[in-house]
């Protein structure tokens, strides 16, 4: 889930936002914002990254369903 209901979103351990620009011609994505706050308990490295991975997983799919949806 990307963008979570605020009963679950004001309980997460981390705030973690994200945006990013569709890849030119064949390149890797651009991120225009990441912002990560834990609300808890501090996240490593390790966790950020993970984050980061599903919100580009969940980003580009979202980014896929719009185009084919604009192509409609």
């Amino acid at each position: 889930m990307l963008d979570l209901p605020y009963v679950e979103d004001s309980k997460a351990e981390v705030d973690m936002n994200v945006v990013m620009l569709s890849p030119a011609a064949g390149g890797e994505p651009r991120f225009v914002e990441v912002q990560g706050t834990a609300e808890g308990v501090a996240f490593s490295r390790s966790e950020m990254n993970a984050l980061l991975d599903l919100a580009e997983k969940g980003i580009t799919e979202l980014m896929t369903l719009q185009q084919q949806a604009l192509a409609a």
